[in-house]
């Protein structure tokens, strides 16, 4: 039995031990044949990928090989992934060009590098990897042929030297600044190392899931031009996309040679020390450069960078131990969970930049929340779980996992999110794909990848991390052990667990994690907490076949020590509590507010199940009664919850006015399923963050049309903005637009006499490039002309108020406002009010 680095002869003796007793373990059990075909080649390629070296690692996921769904919660949406999703991100792969580009980089295809972003290579990596992950649990000869003819370009693409990157053979020229002059000249916006990771990561899927190399030596060849080029005496430059230190790692743990997981250490101890080591300047808190990483204490810049260089530090720190990297990734992880953490379980609270915002800063409507950065906090909070252990890492997967993850896809498994906000004014729709199509893929690869995640090993003792409908082979102390869970959750808390060692007697402890959310802690902190009606929660029940169990729960898990005999029954009971959650008091955004989780899912509200379609006018009282129906028909089988709220408008004559309103609240991850409209995860509790209706008015009742841009209909919604710059509250813009003429226009359902307008202009200062007009003037139709208003008022162009012009009184079905943006800057407007 050939070992590509290390093992020795000991090693294969022991797989072969292993082997006998699983073969004996499994032929008497004829529905388990195809399962037990795929252990025993799962162990097989296991030996011969994977040194002892490389096995450094408090907890191991299981293979994918070990371990598959038998129904239940996550079985449809993995079936979704492999049958609709997968096919769908290879076919946008070719129709949108990125085939194309390997094509021409390969020589197969005349012509010059055809999308618009230079990393866009890694889409079709991130494909590959995410079938040859299916593959490893549903062998399809179809797909593997599509992937095989992928593989055969990217070969043919790649250069004698190992050097792989398509946009470098025929560039376009609107990407020739990007990829510099000449090989890893710009770094920071080039993206050559950043494809290269996502490369590695799927040579190692495909080696693992069919026991071919041909994919895998492309990745070893670019990896070893790769160690060639960048260290002490060559070049000093990081890679301005963290990814790459990633794909080393799985190298290192595919092959056992350690110098892979030095380069990907080497890669993370050039960050922040530009200056110090080639007088480089620094790019700054957005690539996480401005400090060493060892250094770094609070969570900057932009959200897929940082949890991927955060999830690389936690693996380096299992692989080596070494004590500055595990102090660093502790710090950083306790900086994101405590203060830039969303009740959902995603990061990234801004899009200008695609960041991290500040401490506490976590708007609602402006959440940006990329789908990439839920799965990039998901693997980081997995390596940071099998680095120590701790169920806590675990539960804030799990708080991404059923919400800010799964929100990113649609149930059609073939539309996406890029952003995730918790409130929406009815302008975000999921889409097929995206010029930037980083987050399909991810998706792709993310689910293929989930059962590997349910159950963990340190060799000794069995792990169950999550709760979902499966069965599993796993080798614990030496022999091979099934495990079998049969559960409802999330929607009902009783969790059965079936153990089936080989030979009764099996003594091991099986660790069952117990959520925070059961024992009343939403997450570890005191970001967010569990307050009112349920903020006390019940404990969790554990049974070991019909007896109470008392034991003890150290660092999340329940330890149940034993001697284990085939057919033995664990079941746990978690209570099923619906739980108002109230945020830290400097979260601004969600003071006066409450939100509603049950179980790991969070909720919101959407319009078509309130009265009014309105959301924002809600406030829910703190004795108000809630309660849990099963809905089987709705959003493809949900749990919502139903209750009753107090709704507030104003009336004609400026009076508040409340009346009683029901509403049904479904899971976050489900929402915008049925059409565009309101929906929000918090829900006012105080008055002073209730936005109540207002009546009708000659502006809100107008039709609205633009001379370009998205989202006009903000301009007459009724919503109040605090300031110009409040992207909490929705805003129509020109960007990229600058220093052009714009038009707005009003029409109205009938004639109606004006006589005033006011504007409250947008203007982002400091973080993007809105600003007040240059000037403005308002003209209103007669017969087809447009003709201007006369007022001897100043057309004003302040921030953060109306501005309100007077003139003299006219009657007309349409009223145009047409505005000058300065020079090299857009213009953009919050709202407009008619008199």
């Amino acid at each position: 039995m050939m070992v590509l680095q290390g093992g020795g002869v000991f090693w294969q003796i022991e797989l072969a031990y292993q082997i006998l007793h699983v073969q004996s373990f499994f032929q008497d059990e004829a529905p388990m044949k195809f399962f037990y075909q795929l252990f025993l080649i799962t162990a097989i390629i296991s030996s011969s990928t994977l040194s002892q070296e490389s096995r450094g690692v408090l907890l191991d996921p299981l293979d994918l090989k070990q371990v598959r769904l038998t129904g239940g919660f996550w079985l449809e949406r993995i079936e979704t992934n492999r049958t609709v999703t997968l096919p769908h991100i290879l076919q946008k792969c070719y129709e949108t060009g990125r085939v194309d580009n390997l094509k021409i980089a390969a020589g197969l295809k005349e012509g010059e590098y055809c999308t618009v972003y230079a990393f866009d290579d890694s889409d079709v990596f991130k494909s590959i990897e995410a079938v040859c992950l299916s593959l490893m649990t549903y062998p399809d000869k179809e797909l593997e042929s599509r992937i095989d003819s992928l593989i055969y370009i990217i070969a043919l693409a790649q250069e004698e030297d190992g050097y792989l990157y398509s946009p470098r053979k025929a560039p376009s020229q609107r990407i020739k600044g990007t990829i510099g002059p000449e090989r890893w000249s710009n770094l920071h916006w080039s993206h050559e190392l950043y494809t290269l990771g996502h490369l590695y990561e799927a040579a190692v899927a495909h080696h693992k899931a069919t026991g071919k190399r041909t994919l895998l030596d492309v990745a070893l060849k670019s990896a070893g031009l790769v160690l060639r080029t960048f260290g002490p005496t060559g070049l000093q430059i990081p890679p301005g996309h963290q990814e790459i230190e990633l794909g080393l790692i799985k190298l290192y743990q595919v092959t056992g040679e350690k110098r892979y997981l030095d380069q990907a250490q080497y890669f993370l101890g050039l960050r922040g020390r530009g200056k110090e080591l080639t007088g480089r300047d620094s790019w700054g808190e957005y690539a996480q450069d401005h400090k060493p990483v060892l250094e770094q204490t609070e969570a900057v810049g932009h959200a897929v960078r940082a949890a991927y260089m955060y999830t690389a530090m936690a693996e380096l720190a299992a692989f080596t131990r070494d004590q500055r990297y595990e102090r660093a990734v502790d710090a950083l992880w306790s900086n994101v969970n405590g203060r830039k953490l969303y009740l959902t379980g995603g990061i990234g609270a801004t899009g200008h930049g695609e960041a991290l915002g500040g401490e506490y800063d976590l708007p609602n409507a402006s959440a940006y929340n990329e789908t990439c950065s839920s799965i990039a906090l998901m693997m980081w909070n997995f390596s940071m779980y099998r680095l120590h252990g701790d169920g806590k890492y675990l539960d804030a997967m799990e708080r991404t996992l059923y919400n800010a993850f799964l929100s990113g896809v649609g149930m059609d498994g073939k539309s996406f999110f890029y952003p995730n906000p918790l409130q929406s004014f009815g302008t975000h729709v999921r889409t097929p794909w995206f010029t930037c199509a980083c987050c399909p893929p991810n998706v792709a690869r993310f689910l293929a990848s989930l059962p590997s995640k349910i159950y963990s090993t340190d060799g000794t003792n069995l792990s169950v991390n999550l709760f979902m409908s499966s069965e599993a082979r796993v080798m614990v102390g030496g022999r091979p052990v099934g495990i079998r869970q049969e559960t409802e959750y999330p929607w009902q808390g009783m969790v059965r667990l079936i153990v089936q060692p080989e030979t009764s007697g099996s003594q091991f402890t099986l660790r069952i994690r117990i959520p925070g959310w059961s024992v009343g802690k939403p997450v570890d902190g005191d970001l967010y907490q569990f307050t009112g009606q349920g903020g006390t929660a019940e404990r969790a029940v554990a049974r070991v076949n019909g007896k109470a169990v008392v034991g003890t729960v150290e660092h999340g898990f329940l330890a149940i020590p034993g001697r284990w005999n085939q057919g033995d029954q664990i079941e746990l009971d978690f209570p099923m509590t619906i739980h108002r959650v109230q945020a830290d008091a400097r979260v601004e955004a969600d003071r006066g507010r409450v939100a509603l989780q049950r179980g790991p899912i969070v909720y919101s509200i959407e319009w078509p199940d309130i009265t009014h379609h309105s959301v924002r006018n809600l406030l829910l009282p703190d004795d108000a009664r809630l309660s849990a129906i099963m809905e089987k028909d709705l959003l493809h089988g949900v749990m919502t919850i139903r209750g009753s709220g107090v709704g507030f408008a104003i009336d004609q004559k400026g009076s508040l006015q409340h009346e009683s309103l029901d509403f049904s609240a479904i899971p976050y991850y489900a929402w915008a399923h049925r059409g565009v409209g309101e929906m929000s995860v918090w829900l006012a509790r105080e008055e002073h963050a209730v936005s109540p209706l207002h009546a009708p008015t000659i502006a809100s009742q107008s039709t609205v049309t633009v001379s370009s841009g998205r989202n006009h209909q903000a301009i007459n919604d009724q919503i109040e903005p605090k300031s110009s710059s409040d992207e909490s509250v929705p805003f129509f813009h020109w960007w990229p637009k600058k220093g052009t003429t714009e038009w707005v226009q009003l029409d109205f359902p009938n004639p109606a006499e004006l006589s005033a307008i006011e504007v409250y202009w947008f203007d982002d200062t400091g973080s993007g490039e809105c600003r007040v007009p240059r000037s403005w003037k308002v003209l209103y139709k007669v017969g087809d002309f447009w003709v201007p208003v006369y007022s001897t008022d100043p057309w004003g162009v302040a921030k953060d108020r109306y501005n309100r012009v007077t003139f003299e009184t006219v009657k007309t079905s349409s009223l145009k406002v047409e505005i000058q943006s300065q020079t090299d800057f857009a213009v953009g407007i919050h709202e407009i009010k008619l008199q």
